[in-house]
């Protein structure tokens, strides 16, 4: 993966502005939540909800061998944007702890309501798996 990043642009903290990959598998998955394997929610927590959705993504990611430094994009979908963005040193620590250093392409969208009433924020990926 080559992380794309303009000259004289700002690094951006905690994301890529793009990533370009020149071969692979890819894989897209469906937006996660933070529950558990049985769609039970051990928290009503943001921080951690928003850990347990990456784990979910990357437990999906292992289906298929992949790995979290493969993931290329991530889209966060959160019910409120004022309690996402007071959480930012907690939420970078959970993040880190299940995604490492690695840090993609990321969207991040402030929605009405997610489909579970119960989940704070909802997070799909996109991944590209090296072959060869």
């Amino acid at each position: 993966m080559e992380i794309l990043q303009p000259p004289g642009w700002a690094k951006p903290r905690g994301y890529s502005n793009g990533i370009a990959v020149a071969n692979g598998k890819l894989v897209f998955i469906s937006g996660q939540i933070g529950w558990d394997e049985s769609c039970q929610f051990q928290s009503e927590d943001f921080v951690e909800q928003a850990k347990k959705a990456l784990q979910n993504i990357v437990a999906i990611l292992e289906t298929a061998d992949g790995k979290p430094e493969h993931v290329t994009r991530l889209t966060w979908y959160v019910v409120d944007k004022q309690e996402y963005l007071a959480s930012g040193k907690a939420l970078g620590q959970a993040y880190r702890e299940v995604m490492g250093n690695h840090y993609p392409a990321m969207t991040a969208l402030e929605v009405k309501a997610l489909i579970e009433d119960a989940a704070r924020v909802e997070i799909e990926a996109t991944a590209v798996i090296p072959t060869g």
